[in-house]
């Protein structure tokens, strides 16, 4: 049963984060932010400048005062100990801000906005170090633990990205509609199309596996080797659009929210690892057995793809909101989920012990 964490807001929650010791920060529509204590009590409240949707929410990796939001165009430096005036404030996108990541090094702040931008701030010069680009609007973005100079990115373009900060280009690119192409090729003409639109990405605690949400309801596993990833699992998650996928610290369980109101824990540790082929061969081979089951029985067996149909949630939760933002967060000793959505407060669920 959830436990409504009320009295932070008046407008749509919109995204969440918490701190190294626990503060968990919300963001909402109107420029609204609040700071809330363990027993689900807003502690702090700031309404931003000229009132614009609060989008993204990230604490410093070094510093857990320090608090950096996105709303519309702009990002504000806050300090929690004492919730006023912006500290900072870069102005470096040119569209609404979706997403903020800032990497474990606590050294470059990536800003992913409506334009396809994704503007890579130096912390220290507080200058723009790089801007990179999709070619539709970038909704998520996402550096890798370990790995300060490396990001990945997805976007309305249905593409994903992996880049280093040295190079300008993506090191590697995945279009989520070409893959599914190839591998539905053969199934009948007329079939309902859903295309595959990146909403959300998060990274395994390893640094080198991350999970992408998209609006055919699918989660997609890719794992990083090198300067290339590869699809290492797919299963249809959600009736309809995925909005958030989340790693929890535990490796390789996902937490996945949706358009249809529900929230979903997964274990894919048992289907991670098992695909050591390269993205090239792997494509070949699975187009090959597409092929060949397709002449046997004339449609496409599931096996010959990464999906997995028989990939089952450990947990669901018909949370019964389209979701905002998912956070996971100990909370006085027991593990939670928070859940934000379409209203002004924030679930908090039980999680079960790993």
């Amino acid at each position: 049963m959830a436990v409504k964490w009320d009295g932070g807001h008046s407008s749509s929650v919109l995204c969440l984060n918490v701190s190294a010791e626990g503060l968990v920060a919300s963001g909402a529509e109107r420029g609204e932010l609040a700071l809330w204590d363990g027993g689900g009590s807003p502690v702090a409240q700031l309404r931003l400048p000229q009132a614009e949707d609060v989008t993204s929410l990230v604490f410093s990796a070094r510093r857990p005062s320090t608090l950096y939001t996105s709303h519309g165009e702009t990002i504000s430096v806050l300090d929690v100990r004492s919730l006023q005036e912006p500290l900072q404030r870069f102005q470096v996108n040119e569209e609404e801000i979706n997403c903020l990541s800032v990497n474990d090094a606590d050294s470059f702040l990536a800003a992913a906005d409506d334009s396809g931008a994704i503007k890579v701030v130096d912390l220290e010069s507080k200058k723009v170090s790089r801007s990179l680009r999709h070619s539709n609007i970038c909704s998520s973005v996402a550096f890798r633990p370990q790995r300060p100079q490396s990001l990945v990115s997805c976007g309305l373009d249905m593409q994903v990205m992996l880049w280093n900060l040295q190079k300008v280009r993506p090191l590697w690119t995945t279009n989520l509609q070409e893959c599914d192409m190839e591998e539905e090729s053969l199934q009948s003409a007329g079939q309902f199309f859903n295309p595959p639109l990146a909403h959300s990405l998060s990274v395994a605690s390893c640094g080198n596996v991350f999970g992408c949400g998209a609006q055919d309801g699918k989660v997609r596993i890719f794992r990083v080797t090198g300067a290339r990833f590869e699809r290492e699992l797919e299963f249809q998650a959600h009736s309809l659009g995925v909005s958030q996928v989340l790693f929890m610290p535990e490796a390789y369980q996902l937490l996945s929210g949706g358009n249809d109101g529900k929230v979903l824990l997964w274990d894919v540790s048992s289907n991670i690892g098992k695909q050591q082929k390269s993205p090239a061969k792997s494509l070949h081979r699975r187009k090959a057995q597409a092929a060949a089951s397709s002449r046997k029985d004339g449609k496409l067996n599931k096996a010959a793809s990464n999906e997995h149909p028989g990939v089952v949630p450990k947990l669901s939760i018909e949370h019964g909101e389209k979701v905002n933002w998912l956070l996971f967060a100990e909370i006085k000793g027991s593990r939670r989920v928070l859940v934000a959505d379409q209203t002004n407060s924030v679930s908090a669920y039980p999680l079960p012990e790993p």
